[in-house]
């Protein structure tokens, strides 16, 4: 049985329960290559099947993915936070960039923290970057905990209602996320060219 194949998560779930889950949601969060979404799956798959209770299954799934966050962002708003500030200090690009995800958080940062939640890859990196941004602890609380809960109801009842067709769901689920994570790359990327030709355009003015 391959390591964190649908087979073998579902099957630590059985023998660990709660705790399990708790376990591989939280460290899925902190950036652990654990596949949250077929966790969160199987769980809903496990308590459609009666071996768990629904309920609970959704509040260890959420707590679990608060609590992995809320660490991410700690470690973010610490040691991320004190070395950008460092090297900020000490060089003026880093200082530049530092300041623009600043900005970039305090404008945009409730919208990224919650739609982070449903992108493979972005999960993760949230809490680590709206800590290093220096983002309101409750401000990324609040926003966490809201994406958690949407994202958590919409994964277990997904798993609750596929009956016997848990493994394609997982499949497309999966697919689903590395598409929205590459979709989000080439936005970014897009944006960035363009704020870039912008920034050029108007120091070109300027400078005339």
């Amino acid at each position: 049985m391959h390591f964190l194949s649908p087979a073998f998560i579902t099957d630590l779930i059985v023998n660990w329960g709660y705790l399990g889950i708790f376990i591989c949601v939280f460290i899925g969060n902190l950036g652990v290559p654990v596949p949250e979404e077929t966790v969160v799956l199987a769980a809903g798959f496990l308590a459609g099947q009666g071996y768990l209770d629904l309920r609970t299954v959704y509040a260890v799934v959420v707590l679990s993915a608060v609590t992995g966050d809320t660490c991410g962002y700690t470690i973010g708003r610490t040691g991320g936070q004190r070395l950008i500030e460092r090297l900020a200090a000490r060089f003026k690009f880093v200082r530049t960039r530092y300041l623009r995800i600043q900005k970039f958080f305090e404008i945009h940062g409730p919208k990224a923290v919650f739609m982070a939640r449903f992108i493979t890859g972005a999960r993760f990196m949230a809490g680590p970057m709206a800590g290093a941004a220096g983002m309101s602890f409750w401000r990324f609380l609040g926003w966490n905990l809201l994406g958690a809960m949407v994202w958590c109801a919409l994964m277990v009842a997904i798993g609750y209602l596929v009956l016997d067709e848990l493994w394609p769901v997982i499949h497309m689920t999966h697919r689903a996320g590395q598409i929205a994570a590459i979709t989000v790359v080439v936005l970014a990327l897009a944006f960035y060219l363009f704020w870039r030709r912008e920034e050029r355009d108007s120091t070109y003015k300027t400078e005339s």
